[in-house]
């Protein structure tokens, strides 16, 4: 198959499982190159990752996820040819997982869609999880006018080049899912869901987990808020009084 898909991970601190994600990305169909952002990690992620094949960028302190993604794909357009790679981006710590991530470039490379979502078959623990997947949910639907996301949250999505460009700039840190499906949607691009095998690790609910959440809840909700007043205007709805 010719090369025509590159995969981008943002990490922080995931040296224990990065080396697995990146090679199992690697043997993705069509995969030429994974370029591992390492989001100012105080491990050794971006040793390991580079050992496993993977091209490293370095953040030297932490920017969070949407500034990681934009890192990463500016390091895939400098390498880019003359047809730009779709773009296939994976959380670091899916291990072995992601080679299931092929059902994912598949609707974007046969042109059926232009952002694939994952839709993780098998459920992890997610414990308070589940209010912020609602905030993005609900937000979602009134946005968009109807779409039904059924993990907004989930950030293993495969896009094209253009739709890509398209949502820049992306949403600030874990709201970049968010504001990708509700930008992509209402700018007329194909958004698809599918089903995958995919496993990452679990999330608790000790001290860090709740700061981890905390920050997801309120970058959703500044995703939200950034766009809701124009899909209102756009959609000809009055403010709720």
């Amino acid at each position: 198959m010719t090369p025509d898909t590159a995969v981008v991970i943002p990490a922080k601190n995931e040296a224990d499982r990065i080396g697995a994600t990146v090679r199992a990305a690697l043997e993705l169909p069509g995969v030429d190159l994974v370029v591992v952002v390492d989001d100012g990690s105080l491990d050794q992620t971006g040793r390991v990752a580079r050992a496993a094949g993977a091209r490293v960028v370095r953040h030297s302190r932490n920017r969070g996820k949407a500034a990681a993604m934009e890192t990463g794909s500016e390091a895939v357009r400098l390498l880019d040819g003359d047809t730009p790679r779709h773009l296939l981006f994976l959380d670091a710590d899916l291990g072995e997982s992601a080679r299931t991530a092929a059902a994912l470039i598949e609707p974007v490379r046969a042109g059926k869609a232009d952002m694939s979502i994952a839709v993780f078959a098998t459920r992890v623990r997610l414990g308070g999880h589940g209010m912020v997947v609602r905030l993005s949910r609900d937000g979602i639907r009134r946005a968009t006018g109807g779409f039904e996301a059924t993990q907004p949250l989930n950030g293993q999505r495969c896009l094209t080049r253009a739709a890509f460009e398209a949502a820049r700039p992306l949403a600030h840190g874990f709201g970049v899912e968010t504001g990708l499906t509700i930008d992509l949607v209402r700018k007329g691009y194909r958004v698809a869901e599918v089903e995958v095998e995919m496993a990452h690790r679990a999330t608790g609910n000790d001290w860090r987990a709740q700061v981890h959440r905390a920050k997801q809840l309120r970058d959703v909700a500044l995703a939200l808020a950034v766009r809701e007043p124009a899909v209102r205007s756009a959609l000809g709805k009055r403010p709720a009084r």
